[in-house]
């Protein structure tokens, strides 16, 4: 008999503030928006509130979303666009939560993401070396530009010329003229990587920087006027360069650039290191840079004046052009330099509130922490941070309570609890380093193993240690509890594992104070010590209070009666030490998991090894039993959650979600949900749904998308060798071929082919019944098309294909596909339905196939046709909005009347 299991899925994240180098304000500029591992969070600084967590969806594979690498916000509205490393592109909307458009282009994580003034396009680069511009309100991809043999590091248009600007690794600046699709310059950035670029809001001047110690500064020169005349191709072609090198200011921070921007009035320019420091720079205006020259050439003057006239000429600089001796140093001054308690990986610009501030900067550190920054003259001021809802170190132990209402997190200086239904952050408590932990009875009280050797006794409460006991001289690696709740047990690195009793002390008063009792706190009381002959890292007691479990160093588990501590058992197999190790709620199996990446199944009546199964593709951190069942969860520095039959010895699970390595697990006591935590500090929450589902059929999902991650890895390969050109080597399509899109293509195929089957049957029945001299009688209507004509359901299949994935779709279609479409196209436009969506269909389908439409007579008659339509249509579609605008302005117009004449 097939048995059924109940699914586990991700209910919740939380415990991320900031991840990677992604951080942006809001348009509005009252929140700020960084990256949460795979989601994006919207935050209030001011409040230190989360406002919004943007989730997003999982794949049609069901493989769980890419971290998120970059991040842009709309200038113009309330947008944001995320880079994933996987090469996705997803617009949010920031009112609504929703995620509005996917892209999928790049083929590598997306390194650089730029928009235009209006936002109405995207510029993003990859580590594929390309650049693709989005056309943000069409949803589609433009092109893709390709020169550029290394990733590409950052973007900047330069919106008066029509130029796109781009740095590589490869370290090279290139000028992009938008117009032509084309790489008319070719700067030298620096000698090494370029980094990151940016361009002032004035756009006069380039700022470049890399791995080496001077920021670079390019004149942007040109304009809309710097054109030639127009070329063959009816495009007009750039005669005169953009970029004009100006020289370079030296940095302090020996470490690279990792990001340059312009503040928004461009005053300010901040230079962030790849270490602790962010420089920023105060930007002269042109007189005022006159002016600097000036007193620069007259203390050389004087200075020469004393005999070093031929050296001091020789050792300065040349200027960028002749005549003009302004350079870089006369262009910026240095204003200050920020250190940081932490590593910066990212900064964005606030809005300026108070007098005297030059700028308002918010800070993503690595450790898991926003800070906001005010700048003036004088000095750099931390104003606020968001560091609540999260740790500043990865996860090293998780607990429940008894009533699974609140989750405790250990971490390097603090324990942290939550509520798991929420994600809210309820108390913080400081602490050593902690390394396990578990709740008192009652759940008013924790208490935590820590590195040092101490166990601490916490007040939740009151939010603080109500108790440290020097208990170990070595790392306390687990306390489990008695069953009888009676007290605890610890084991450590100095070869002991003791028996503590809970106990309530009294403190004595406080010198002065009135007499009368003292505060009564919860501690522990040493009882008895069970010495080892290595290392202990781990112990678990039987449910039923017979048997202890330990497991040493030496790879091997010891077994004692808990009532005289003798020795029972000893479970030897594994090849390295195991790390965590449970016993299941009848204490009749031992489940047990060790750094050799296998779990082994012991029963604990004679000791035998059930079986040993291959679990993980590296070191199984912790194993936890379902209560009341022979269900376990592990969880591995491979960063998987796995789900497992302990009867059936079988996979039932694999949960993906976590981006590094998962140190610790907590399972509920009804088994509900299970918590998972690690390295990347977010804490996950698997619920149990009511869906059921088969072992074999999740055998045959997991094969399938191995062979599916195949196919793409393979298609991705292939299409990276033919897209492998020398420099300059122009243009290409925008978006790539992913299973999506294959899936879009058949499934327009699909309708294609049953609407041709649709019209057979039609005119069968038709002569049939003309034979029969019964004519005029209808056919019965097919059940695939769901109540709609062939017309619409064509219609509909083409409709359901998302607009970014519309072009390969169509691209994979064989030309006999493509012939049949444009004849429904026709009919779509001859009724008025959809317009945009044909008129961009029959635009891509024509420049695809515009060589076998040509040598093709039978297309002349849609394409003559389609033609007139189309006129007609999108002249109609271009009237209403000329109208509705025109109707706007007047609108507006008589409200500012309206407005004009109250207040008068």
């Amino acid at each position: 008999m097939v048995k059924a299991y109940l699914r586990y899925e991700l209910s919740s994240t939380f415990g991320v503030v900031t991840s990677n180098s992604a951080l942006v304000h809001d348009n509005s500029g009252k929140f700020v928006v960084t990256a949460a591992l795979e989601n994006v969070a919207v935050w209030n600084i001011r409040q230190g509130t989360l406002v919004r967590m943007l989730v997003a969806p999982t794949s049609a594979e069901g493989r769980a979303p890419a971290e998120v690498t970059q991040l842009a916000a709309a200038p113009a509205s309330l947008h944001v666009a995320a880079g994933h490393s996987d090469g996705t592109i997803r617009i949010w909307n920031l009112e609504t939560g929703d995620c509005e458009v996917t892209w999928t282009g790049h083929r590598r994580a997306v390194t650089a993401l730029r928009y235009n003034r209006n936002g109405g396009m995207l510029a993003s680069g990859s580590q594929d070396t390309d650049i693709i511009m989005w056309d943000v309100v069409g949803e589609t991809g433009l092109f893709r530009l390709r020169a550029h043999t290394a990733e590409v590091t950052d973007l900047a248009f330069v919106e008066r010329c029509n130029v796109l600007v781009s740095g590589s690794k490869d370290g090279y600046v290139r000028a992009w003229d938008l117009g032509t699709q084309h790489c008319f310059q070719t700067a030298l950035g620096q000698q090494g990587e370029v980094w990151s670029l940016d361009v002032d809001p004035a756009e006069r001047q380039l700022a470049v920087g890399g791995v080496s110690a001077q920021v670079h500064l390019f004149r942007l020169g040109g304009d809309v006027s710097d054109v030639g005349e127009a070329g063959p191709s009816g495009r007009e072609a750039r005669t005169k360069e953009v970029l004009q090198a100006e020289g370079s200011v030296a940095r302090h921070a020996p470490e690279r650039v990792a990001l340059l921007r312009y503040s928004p009035s461009g005053h300010v320019l901040a230079c962030q290191s790849a270490g602790k420091a962010l420089e920023l720079f105060r930007s002269r205006s042109e007189k005022e840079a006159r002016k600097h020259m000036q007193r620069r050439k007259k203390r050389k003057r004087d200075k020469a004046s004393g005999g070093d006239a031929q050296q001091n000429g020789a050792a300065e600089p040349k200027a960028h052009a002749a005549g003009d001796d302004v350079m870089a140093s006369d262009l910026l001054a240095p204003l200050q330099v920020l250190r940081a308690k932490a590593k910066i990986k990212a900064f964005a610009y606030g809005k300026q509130t108070a007098k005297g501030v030059l700028a308002t900067v918010t800070l993503a550190l690595n450790n898991n922490l926003i800070e906001s920054w005010s700048v003036t003259e004088e000095e750099c001021k931390r104003v606020r941070a968001v560091d609540a809802p999260g740790h500043r170190s990865g996860v090293r132990a998780l607990a429940l309570s008894s009533d699974d209402a609140v989750v405790l997190s250990a971490a390097a200086g603090a324990v942290k609890l939550w509520n798991p239904t929420s994600g809210a952050c309820l108390r913080t408590i400081e602490t050593g380093q902690g390394l396990c932990a578990l709740f008192a009875p009652g759940n008013r009280h924790a208490v935590v193993g820590t590195k040092e050797g101490s166990i601490q006794v916490l007040d939740i409460g009151a939010s603080q240690v109500s108790d440290t006991i020097a208990a170990h001289t070595a790392a306390v690696w687990s306390v489990v509890a008695l069953p009888d709740s009676s007290g605890f047990v610890s084991c450590s690195a100095d070869h002991d594992v003791k028996f503590w009793e809970w106990e309530v002390t009294t403190d004595a008063p406080a010198a002065g104070a009135a007499a009368g009792p003292g505060a009564r706190r919860l501690s522990a009381r040493h009882v008895r010590t069970l010495k080892m002959a290595d290392d202990v890292l781990c112990a678990r007691i039987s449910p039923d209070g017979r048997l202890l479990a330990v497991s040493l160093l030496d790879s091997t588990i010891q077994v004692f009666f808990m009532d005289t501590l003798k020795f029972f058992l000893s479970l030897y197999g594994h090849k390295l030490p195991v790390l965590s190790m449970d016993i299941s709620s009848d204490s009749t199996l031992l489940i047990s998991g060790s750094a050799d990446k296998n779990i082994k199944i012991w029963g604990l009546d004679f000791g035998d090894c059930h079986r040993s199964i291959f679990a993980h593709s590296d070191s199984i951190m912790q194993v936890a039993f379902v209560p009341d069942t022979h269900y376990a969860f592990t969880v591995g520095k491979d960063g998987l959650v796995k789900y497992w039959d302990a009867d059936r010895w079988e996979l039932l699970l694999t949960l993906e979600g976590h981006k590094a390595e998962v140190w610790c697990l907590a399972v509920s006591r009804a088994g509900d949900m299970c918590v998972s935590a690690g390295a990347d500090r977010s804490l996950r929450v698997w619920q149990r749904t009511e869906e059921p589902f088969f072992v074999e059929e999740e055998k045959e999902k997991r094969l399938e998308s191995l062979f599916e991650a195949d196919l793409e890895e393979n298609a991705a390969s292939k299409q990276a060798g033919l897209d492998d050109a020398p420099a300059e080597a122009g243009t290409a399509l925008a978006g790539r071929q992913t299973l999506e899109v294959l899936s879009g293509a058949e499934s327009i195929a699909d309708a294609l082919e049953l609407a041709a089957a649709e019209a057979e049957r039609h005119r069968a029945f038709a002569a049939d019944a003309a034979a029969a001299g019964a004519p005029g009688k209808a056919p019965p209507a097919n059940p695939l098309l769901g109540g709609r004509t062939v017309e619409e359901h064509v219609l509909a299949v083409v409709g359901r294909v998302r607009a970014g994935d519309l072009e390969q779709a169509l691209l994979v279609l064989p030309f006999s596909d493509a012939l049949r479409l444009l004849s429904y196209l026709c009919a779509w436009l001859t009724r008025g339905s959809r317009v945009e969506l044909v008129s961009r269909a029959a635009a891509l389908l024509v420049r695809l196939h515009h060589a076998q439409l040509l040598a093709t007579p039978s297309a002349r008659v849609p394409l003559v046709r389609l033609q007139q339509l189309l006129r007609e249509r999108t002249q109609g579609l271009k009237d209403t909005l000329g109208f509705n605008m025109a109707a706007m302005a007047h609108l507006q117009r008589a409200l500012k009347d309206r407005q004009h004449s109250a207040m008068a």
